[in-house]
């Protein structure tokens, strides 16, 4: 998939405006992606449903690949101030309450950002490069609140055990979205029970 590199230059907003449309834009791309998936939704869509014109659409944003990467890099920088705001209480918490702390973070995020969902985990959508930045970013990031909950940990060590996180709480909203499970609040206790045991070794490891 092309990336946004070799897409025509996109205009940035100078005035609040411009501002005012983009935000509009976006907001109405990520209604369309919602509700339709993002190979289905198409770009005079969304310009008809932020109350744009086509023109005032490709000005911002060139390509339905551009638009969709401004979306996820503005949502995934929401996600990164989430994460932060866990390392510096993590020192305060058990495993058991950390654990918790990881999944409601995550599940809430998907919740109130189900375009980010759709756009990185259903049908990638971004060039591969920029989805493991973010990828990358977010593991950076939890690595933070394991090194301030177990400072004692080995950096490496560290890391490592935030990617372990990182691939359970995957885990966790994948089971969370499966609403019509009748196993899933059980299976939601057994995982977060698994996490604490997780995070329990590496105390005492």
């Amino acid at each position: 998939m092309p990336s946004q590199k070799t897409s025509p230059a996109a205009r940035t907003p100078q005035r609040k405006r411009g501002h005012e449309r983009v935000a509009s834009l976006l907001a109405a791309a990520a209604e369309c992606f919602v509700d339709k998936g993002y190979d289905a939704a198409t770009m005079t869509e969304i310009a008809a449903r932020a109350g744009a014109s086509i023109g005032s659409l490709y000005q911002f944003f060139p390509t339905k690949e551009s638009l969709a990467l401004a979306m996820v890099v503005e949502h995934a920088q929401a996600l990164y101030a989430r994460i932060a705001q866990l390392a510096p209480r993590a020192g305060d918490w058990d495993n058991e309450e950390l654990a918790g702390q990881f999944i409601r973070l995550f599940v809430d995020f998907r919740g109130q950002h189900p375009v980010f969902a759709v756009l990185t985990e259903m049908a990638p959508s971004i060039p591969q490069d920029d989805a493991l930045t973010i990828r990358m970013r977010v593991r950076d990031e939890l690595t933070q609140v394991m090194a301030a909950r177990y400072p004692a940990l080995p950096s490496s060590q560290a890391h490592a055990a935030a990617t372990v996180v990182q691939y359970m709480m995957k885990a966790a909203v994948a089971l969370h979205a499966e609403t019509n499970s009748p196993t899933r609040t059980a299976a939601q206790r057994q995982l977060q029970h698994a996490l604490r045991l997780y995070l329990d070794d590496l105390a005492h490891g």
